[in-house]
This record gives structure tokens, sequence and C-alpha cells, in this order.
């Protein structure tokens, strides 16, 4: 397959009519029948500083749009589930609409590797401005990790209860669950999904 045009990190241009993403998370699934009907997928793109951005983009899906797995055995909209990652061929041409709609073409349910990593770690500081979690050494650069936080981040206390980033403290012990990729940048950024006090 020739992967032609330029575009953000994580979502290829195959041609003039067909984008492509890697590794996309199936955030919601409204299915009509078994072959038409919606996913909400949500997907890191990395911009020109190497922060890594979340975008959603909906996927309309129709009769003609191709749904399977990585062996290629064919599955159809009932198939999918909240969770699971994929990788998508849909139509450039999208909604100026938030989130933005576009035509699926192709979707293929990816197995065999976890849908997010695990980091326990102590909380060196909190940018609530700008979303983000360091965490690790404090006196050593190479030995953080900035997790971002999005309004789809799920931030707990101890008790499980809903709280604000802004409540996290430095020195709090936090279990995050984050995207299996991450930046080059030193320390590595990584979307968080879950953040739970420890």
């Amino acid at each position: 397959m020739n992967r032609i045009g330029s575009a953000p990190q994580g979502m290829l241009f195959l041609n003039d009519t067909i984008v492509h993403v890697e590794n996309a998370f199936i955030e919601e699934v409204a299915a009509n029948t078994e072959r038409t009907g919606y996913v909400l997928i949500s997907f890191g793109v990395s911009d020109e500083n190497n922060m890594i951005n979340m975008n959603e983009i909906r996927l309309n899906v129709g009769d003609s749009t191709i749904i399977m797995d990585e062996n290629g055995m064919s599955l159809n909209l009932f198939d999918l589930k909240k969770g699971m990652r994929i990788d998508a061929d849909f139509s450039s041409a999208m909604t100026r609409s938030i989130p933005p709609q576009s035509n699926a073409y192709r979707i293929v349910v990816l197995q065999g590797e976890p849908f997010f990593n695990i980091t326990t770690d102590r909380v060196v500081s909190v940018d609530v401005n700008n979303g983000f979690l360091l965490t690790g050494n404090p006196y050593d650069i190479n030995d953080q990790f900035i997790f971002t936080i999005s309004n789809e981040t799920v931030i707990l206390d101890q008790n499980n209860n809903i709280i604000p980033l802004e409540a996290i403290q430095p020195g709090q012990l936090v279990r995050v669950e984050h995207a299996i990729f991450q930046t080059l940048s030193i320390p590595p950024q990584s979307p968080a999904y879950r953040v739970q006090v420890l």
C-alpha cells in the first residue's frame, strides 16, 4: 500500500480521498443494524512541538464498509466494542462538526497488544492550565514522565470519587492508565485515560 501525502503524525493520507489512522481507540459504537451505524474513535496526533493531542472522528458505517480482524475474518458492527483498538481508512471529506464525521471504508480490529500501559509513580508537579501531570524523580529529568490530561481523562481519589486535576498534590502516589505510545521528548509525554490517587 502506497502511503503518500503529508499529515500530522498519527494520520496518513493514502491518496487525495482516503485517510488512514493506526492504533485508534473505539470510544462509542452505535449500530442501527449489523451493517449500518457509526463508530466514534480517538487517536493521538503529534504536532510540530512533539505534543500529542487526542483527536476524535465519527466514522459512519454503511453497507460498503469493510470490517474485519487482523487475520482478515469478516466482522460486523455488533462485534465492535468500546475500548477496542483499530486501524481505519476513511474519506478525507469530513464534516466541520464536532467531532468531524467521515464515511468509513475499512476498519481493522487489532489484537494481541494491551489497550493501555499502566504507570505507578509519585507526582512531581501538576500544571492545571496546560493539563499536564508530571511524575517520577523530581531531581532527574531523565526519570520523569508527563501525562497529558484531557476532558476525557477520568481522575479518581483513593475512594474512587471523581476529582479535578487541581486536587492532585506533589508527592502523592498515582496509578496512571495511559496510551501505549509516547513522544520522543525528554521527559516523554503520553495521553492519560485514567488517573487514580493511591
